[in-house]
Order: C-alpha cells, then structure tokens, then sequence
C-alpha cells in the first residue's frame, strides 16, 4: 500500500467540482427525494399528529370550560351561604337587641316595684314620726300653756306679793289663747 497524498485518491473520482448538492446534474433526484419527504411528513402530520393535537387542545378548551362553570358554580353557591349566614346575623342581632331590651323592661318593672314599695314604707314610717311629733308638740304646747300660767302666777306673786287665783289666770289664759 503506498501512501498517497492526503485527498488525492477520494479527489479523482470527483473532479468536477466541490459538493454535489450543488451540482445541476444531481439536482432532479434531489427534488424527488425533497418531495417524496415532503408529502410523507405531511401525509403523517395530517393523518396522525394533527388530530392528536386538535384532540388535546379540545380536550384541555372542555377542561377549563368545565373548570370555570364549576368555578361559578362554586362561587354562586358561596355567595348564596354569605347571604344566608348575613341573614342570620342580622337576625341573631335583632333577637338579642329584642332580649336585651325585655330584660331593662324587667329590670325596670322590678326596680319600679320595689322602689314603690320602699316609698310606701317611707311614707308609712313618715306618717307615723309626723303623727308622734305633732302629738309631742302638742303635749309640750299643752304643757307650755300650764306652764306659763305658773310662770305668770309666780311673776305676779313676786311683784305683787300676792298670789293670783285660779279664776284669774284661767281669765288670763283664755286672754292670750
């Protein structure tokens, strides 16, 4: 085997020039086989990859669709429990206001009660303090009208010298009364 140089055995066969892509006289079986190619890979995406795709796009548009409607579904359905636990609220809220009013009405029924029955206790325990006073009043007035007469008498005895009788000092108490 001798040694040749590099390129010069693969080169004879191929003297015309460079690649053959470029080559006119191999351009024809290169349209073939670029058109044999091309409708292979067009039969299989029309036949097999596209209707996959258009499948799974289907199916994932239906998906979110039905994601949604359950979405608003699930949304109608919350709005519809935060009515209804409003309602309730406001309805627990005007029950204890209707029960906290009924128990000041109570509250104030008793108070009003006991604070009567304490004013009639008052007003009996004043009635009879006024009843003793008037009486003690009317003893020590009674008392007061013996005792200026013997005052008077004693007066009279001293500057007189002579002591007044009993027709006098009742003719001058009946004077002063």
């Amino acid at each position: 085997m001798e040694s040749q140089p590099h390129g010069s055995a693969g080169a004879a066969g191929h003297e015309g020039g460079g690649l053959p892509q470029f080559d006119p006289t191999w351009w024809p079986g290169q349209i073939a086989w670029l058109l044999i190619i091309f409708v292979v890979i067009l039969a299989f995406m029309r036949l097999f990859a596209v209707p996959r795709l258009g499948g799974a796009i289907a199916d994932r548009e239906d998906r979110i669709a039905g994601d949604i409607a359950q979405a608003r579904s699930l949304k109608a359905d919350a709005d519809a429990q935060a009515a209804a636990a409003a309602a309730d609220r406001a309805k627990a809220r005007a029950e204890s206001h209707k029960l906290a009013q009924d128990a000041r009405a109570k509250a104030r029924a008793k108070v009003s009660e006991r604070l009567a029955v304490e004013e009639a206790k008052l007003a009996e325990t004043t009635g009879k303090a006024e009843a003793a006073i008037a009486e003690a009043r009317d003893r020590a007035m009674g008392n007061v009208g013996d005792i200026a007469v013997q005052a008077a008498a004693a007066i009279v005895e001293k500057l007189t010298g002579r002591a007044p009788t009993a027709a006098e000092a009742a003719a001058a108490q009946a004077a002063r009364g």
